[in-house]
């Protein structure tokens, strides 16, 4: 045990003495995780930003410039009006996240359409395909905006409004692709919308869903509600500080592996076996020191977080030092294991960065998993680092309490020795 020990100190002495290369270990994943964190909702109370758009109104209509008026009234929207070809080239480099273009005879065929089948206006919009997500929110609050101006439009007081009418009730009698059935019934919802406006225009008061209410609206509201620890609202740098400092901290076992590599390249290895110490204590020394190494780095980029971006452990403190600590001998022994597989300093580096992008990608610490298919989600499920990722945030911003860091800490801890021992199985003495 002495032995162990000071092989332990050792370790823990030489790599906290070099400061430049500890501040930069640390100060990179704090700094990550910063730009990841401003991304993904930033500081509790931020408003998302708005998404630029551009409405181009080639109708130019009282509809349509109440369409656009009524969109640049609304929080989720940056509009702006410039001309056809501009708008499609902002799209084209990235500036906006899409291009509306309201036609001509917009204003006239709207309302028309809405009582009789086909010879509908088209909205076109030119997208960003790398806007996927924005693009169903643009047509989703675009069909809300024009939902609204064209319903007042359509059954507004009036002479448009009266003419409007008149018309549908024309085409209707006219078409010859309505069943007579259905004529009848759609000529009596007419009059009957034609005797809720004379007694709206009789007694001055607007009647909700016509010209003189608000138009149609949305037969619901949502209020949302945050579902977090209730004591605090969310907070986006909860999830970055948990994935950078995954990912950072699994490259800090690269150099534990590599360092393992360069001491047996050195002879270091053979002069400690020349002492009364077996290979399993000089690999157990490595991985106690470099797990050490791991739990004290892993603390400093949450203090960093606590301290800077007001990242709160609203869980079980026990929990999240239990999973800080279990994912700390991950750590530990993934890198002993990429050392015993790559055999040489130069073959671990490349083995290394190309294992550790895959579990941190694949561990949900770039995105959250829910972004990924449900098949990947279930396969990320025997991912050491989505264990790590998910065991952190619900100590953090989901306030879980310590029974559910347990199965977290036990995945580590059953990885971990897994990887322990098929690395001192594979391990080679000699180069």
């Amino acid at each position: 045990m002495n032995a162990f020990l000071a092989l332990v100190r050792t370790d823990l002495r030489l790599y906290l003495s070099n400061r430049r290369a500890l501040l930069i270990t640390v100060a990179a994943p704090i700094l990550i995780a910063a730009f990841f964190g401003a991304m993904m909702g930033g500081a509790p109370g931020k408003r998302p930003a708005r998404v630029p758009l551009a409405v181009v109104d080639l109708d130019r209509s009282a509809l349509t410039e109440r369409i656009v008026a009524d969109m640049k009234a609304d929080e989720s929207f940056d509009v702006r009006e410039p001309a056809l070809p501009a708008a499609i080239e902002q799209v084209r480099a990235g500036k906006i996240r899409g291009a509306i273009v309201l036609p001509e005879g917009f204003g006239e065929r709207a309302p028309r359409a809405m009582f009789r089948p086909g010879d509908k206006p088209e909205i076109e919009i030119h997208v960003d395909p790398s806007q996927a997500v924005a693009l169903a929110l643009v047509k989703g609050l675009l069909a809300q905006h024009v939902m609204r101006e064209v319903s007042k439009a359509a059954f507004g007081q009036g002479v448009d409004g009266a003419k409007m009418l008149d018309q549908a009730r024309k085409e209707l009698r006219e078409s010859t692709r309505i069943d007579e059935t259905d004529r009848r019934d759609y000529l009596a919802l007419l009059d009957q919308v034609a005797r809720l406006r004379d007694r709206q225009a009789a007694s001055g008061k607007a009647i909700p869903g016509l010209g003189g209410g608000n138009g149609l609206e949305m037969p619901f509201t949502t209020k949302e509600h945050e579902v977090t620890s209730g004591e605090a609202p969310y907070n986006g740098y909860a999830h970055s500080f948990a994935g950078m400092g995954v990912q950072f901290i699994l490259f800090s076992g690269i150099d534990l592996g590599v360092g393992v590599l360069l001491m047996r390249r050195m002879g270091l290895w053979k002069r400690l076996r020349a002492a009364p110490v077996s290979r399993r204590l000089l690999l157990g020394s490595r991985i106690a020191s470099g797990a050490a190494i791991a739990f004290l780095l892993m603390l400093g980029i949450y203090a960093a977080g606590i301290a800077i971006f007001h990242v709160r452990i609203e869980g079980s403190w026990l929990g999240f030092f239990l999973i800080v600590a279990a994912f700390a001998i991950l750590t530990s022994s993934f890198g002993l294991l990429i050392a015993s597989l790559g055999r040489t300093p130069e073959a671990t580096r490349g083995l290394a960065i190309l294992a550790t992008l895959l579990l941190v990608m694949l561990g949900g610490a770039w995105v959250p998993t829910f972004v990924f298919p449900q098949w990947v989600q279930s396969a990320t499920l025997f991912v050491p680092t989505r264990w790590a990722v998910d065991g952190l945030e619900a100590m953090t911003w989901r306030g879980l309490g310590l029974a559910a860091a347990l199965p977290a800490v036990a995945a580590m801890l059953t990885f971990s020795v897994a990887f322990g021992a098929i690395a001192v199985a594979c391990f080679r003495w000699e180069e």
